[in-house]
């Protein structure tokens, strides 16, 4: 499980250093794109279960097919070094719009990782529905 909210610095090369927390968890990563703004990192073998479930969706459905796209296109194997740091590709750190100053949050089953400015941006956006988002929830979803 993932959780917590970590600031980080994207160093040269795009390599990223990894909260001790997630690195004690996992060395063995995909990256892919994310929703909302930012990066989603899934432990490999999690990542290969949620593409599983999808798959198993109808692929006639065009939304079905467009969203594998998604996830499995851009998405790359990541190996943590020694010291938790990994190497992001360029053209997701691109589709993410990572500066220099980066913020890692786990979300459960994921991590997601954003550029600090936009994250803070997005977080102000859903604060302040924080309770008709929590009233909009269906025990049934």
């Amino acid at each position: 499980m993932f959780i917590g909210r970590y600031y980080h610095t994207l160093e040269e090369n795009r390599r990223l250093s990894l909260p001790k927390n997630f690195r004690k968890i996992e060395t063995n990563w995909i990256i892919t794109r994310g929703l909302d703004g930012g990066l989603f990192l899934f432990r490999a073998v999690n990542f290969k279960e949620e593409l599983k479930k999808l798959s198993q969706r109808t692929f006639t459905k065009k939304a079905h097919r467009d969203f594998i796209r998604l996830m499995a296109n851009d998405a790359k194997e990541l190996l943590a070094d020694d010291n938790g740091r990994v190497s992001l590709p360029e053209y997701l750190t691109e589709f993410a719009k990572l500066k220099k100053q980066v913020v890692i949050v786990g979300s459960y089953s994921k991590v997601e990782i954003w550029d600090r400015d936009q994250y803070h941006h997005y977080l102000e956006k859903i604060q302040a529905q924080a309770e008709k988002i929590a009233e909009g929830l269906n025990d049934q979803d």
